[in-house]
């Protein structure tokens, strides 16, 4: 039943543009489809620039996300929720997503598919995300070394462009942990003193 709905309100893939990675998850179908039917009936960028916009007026709303997140909420409120929040300048597609979600209550999932349409969206466009997390921010002399360093590497790829944010945890003490899609390079002060301890144990 799910599938039939789904894939009736979010329009055919025949013509439209397929998603360039693979996720999995609800939020991952909800956000494939959203892609393809975007690239279709309106555009991949109209679609996300109206999702992002969406999910961060929830998000910043207490009063509005808690009703959004109900899954007791009745089919008629539910339609009522939406009609609200379709009011306004919002991508076609986007707009029927909503009416997709409500279907199956699953309004909930609505920040998870805008996260993961953004994964979509930056791998189509050739975008590679990855974090530097430190113990401070790093200054911008740093910031910039460990950029051109990632962006010159095999993980990223003379084909793609890199996008970096830098994450401060004060808990690593030192040092630095680079986070690259499914890889991870640590490198930070806690990891050293953790793996020196178990050479210690190990020794006695």
């Amino acid at each position: 039943m799910f599938g039939r709905i789904f894939v009736r309100s979010l329009a055919s893939a025949s013509k439209g543009v397929k998603p360039p990675i693979q996720l999995f998850g609800l939020d991952g179908t909800y956000a494939s489809a959203l892609f393809t039917a975007a690239s279709k009936d309106t555009s991949i960028e109209s679609a996300a620039a109206s999702l992002s916009n969406l999910s961060q007026s929830i998000q910043t709303d207490p009063r509005l996300k808690e009703i959004v997140s109900n899954p007791s909420l009745a089919s008629k409120d539910r339609s009522v929720i939406v009609d609200t929040l379709s009011t306004g300048k919002l991508d076609a597609s986007v707009a029927n997503l909503l009416k997709v979600l409500a279907e199956n209550n699953r309004l909930e999932l609505l920040p998870k598919v805008s996260n993961q349409f953004t994964v979509l969206t930056d791998a189509y466009n050739g975008l590679v995300k990855a974090t530097v997390i430190t113990a401070q921010p790093l200054d911008s002399k740093s910031f910039k070394r460990v950029e051109k360093a990632l962006a010159g590497s095999n993980l990223v790829g003379s084909s793609k462009s890199l996008k970096l944010v830098n994450e401060v945890k004060p808990d690593i003490q030192g040092g630095l942990i680079v986070e690259l899609g499914d890889k991870t390079v640590d490198l930070s002060v806690a990891a050293k003193v953790q793996r020196l301890n178990k050479a210690l144990e190990d020794y006695i």
